[in-house]
């Protein structure tokens, strides 16, 4: 039986993404378990410029890969080099997802099973104070020549390699490359435990950059399989690339129901803003109801746009949605439309200047104002969903007030309340939006045995 083989690679390129970059240099050096048996090096013509930084950090420019041959005049060579070999690198999704990209581009399909030295070296060295190939190399005492070169760097992490295999007594490294190793799929700085401690429950989940920073936030219904979707398939676009490499956590918090996770992940996002929550920012409502009083006692109705933790009467998605409730208020209540602003860039389309003489009675029309929106306000529903918790000793709550979304929470399912305003004291408030509201109602009119008026 042939002894496995490992391919040890290293790569320079013109940036940090697959699907953008382009490979600059590649090395590859053939370890058979005991020593390193083949080595290959080449530059590569990338058929792009070389950006400044990238030429800073390896010395490689434009000129020196002009007369390189290009990845399609090599892809046959690699290929060769790689078949039928554990892919062995320090950081091993980066440069596989490179080799494997440019491959594809030259009409290779291949794929192999994957060994990172970052997370071998944590596993079988823990403790050091970090695991970046150029200070391994410094704390374990190895040598490294021709830093960010991908030769010299191909070197050392066959040297690191071997002592990894050689110091490697409970046989970590042939558990992370069997082919099933979930370990092998998560993102570089991302402490296995973090993953490992997940549950199969619904709830939302958090991930956490270097500085201890939520940057994303999501809702599952399986929290172990959601978080595990992450980091599956060959994505090899920027933002994805990027967003693997800032993981260096996960917590998550499990909730009774799915209508919960969604509320919860809503929440959040707009409390945190995580940089890479894009979906959900679409839904923050853009405009408001608000009323205001003039410095001569006369209160205005106005639609503006809204700023962060402003409050209002009513929030809408469109200036036009807004205009038009404000314009149904004004004829019903018959109230001078003088004191309805319905903001600045329409006002000179639809209506004419305004004239400040003959104003009505201030007190009969604060009161108009007054009254439309109580108006507005007591059209709006109050209620509860009463629905199971998270374990069998509680049950869950979401509180609906006027028409907005008050909180929600858990309280015991053996206490007995004389009134559904004792249970507000077991809620934590949260914001209300259109979008909240929405999946509320639908619920509800889902599942109205759950809902008790207020």
């Amino acid at each position: 039986m042939k002894k496995q083989e490992y391919a040890i690679v290293d790569i320079e390129t013109t940036g940090g993404n697959a699907r953008g970059s382009r490979i600059t240099e590649i090395a590859i050096a053939i370890h058979d378990g005991t020593k390193v048996i083949d080595r290959w090096e080449t530059l590569v013509n990338p058929q792009q410029e070389i950006p400044l930084a990238i030429f800073v950090l390896t010395g490689i420019d434009n000129d020196m890969v002009r007369n390189a041959p290009i990845f399609d005049d090599i892809s046959e060579k690699v290929l060769e080099m790689l078949t039928d070999r554990i892919f062995v690198a320090h950081n091993v999704n980066f440069d596989y997802s490179f080799v494997r990209h440019q491959l594809e581009k030259s009409g290779f399909k291949w794929s192999a099973r994957k060994l990172c030295t970052v997370r071998a070296a944590r596993k079988i060295k823990p403790g050091l104070g970090s695991y970046s190939l150029g200070n391994l190399c410094n704390s374990l005492e190895i040598s490294l020549e021709n830093r960010h070169r991908a030769g010299g760097d191909a070197d050392a992490t066959a040297i690191l390699f071997s002592k990894l295999l050689e110091w490697d007594s409970e046989g970590v490294m042939d558990k992370m490359i069997q082919k099933t190793a979930q370990d092998q799929r998560l993102p570089p700085n991302l402490p296995p435990q973090d993953f490992e401690q997940l549950p199969e429950k619904i709830g939302v989940y958090y991930f956490y950059n270097q500085l201890n920073k939520v940057v994303y936030v999501g809702k599952a219904v399986n929290l172990k399989k959601r978080v595990a979707s992450h980091f599956s398939g060959h994505n090899v676009n920027a933002q994805r690339q990027n967003f693997l490499k800032d993981i260096y956590g996960i917590s998550f918090e499990v909730c009774a129901t799915e209508l919960m996770a969604l509320l919860l992940e809503c929440d959040e996002i707009k409390k945190l803003w995580p940089a890479y929550n894009r979906a959900l920012k679409r839904f923050e409502s853009k405009f408001g109801l608000f009323q205001y009083e003039a410095r001569n006692g006369y209160k205005y109705l106005a639609i503006g746009k809204l700023t962060k933790f402003q409050t209002c009467i009513q929030e809408f998605n469109s200036q036009y949605n807004g205009i038009t409730v404000l314009q149904n208020l004004a004829q019903e209540f018959k109230i001078d439309y003088r004191f309805c602003q319905y903001g600045m860039s329409i006002v000179g389309e639809f209506f004419p200047k305004k004239d400040l003489t003959n104003l009505p009675d201030v007190t009969h029309h604060n009161e108009k104002i007054e009254n439309a929106i109580e108006f507005l306000l007591s059209n709006r529903a109050s209620f509860v969903i009463i629905d199971k918790g998270k374990s069998i000793e509680e049950n869950s709550c979401i509180w609906v007030e006027n028409g907005h979304f008050y909180g929600m929470g858990y309280f015991p399912s053996d206490i007995g309340f004389a009134e559904l305003s004792e249970i507000k004291d077991y809620l934590t408030p949260c914001r209300s939006n259109q979008y909240i509201m929405h999946l509320i109602y639908a619920y509800a009119e889902k599942y109205p045995g759950k809902v008790k008026r207020l």
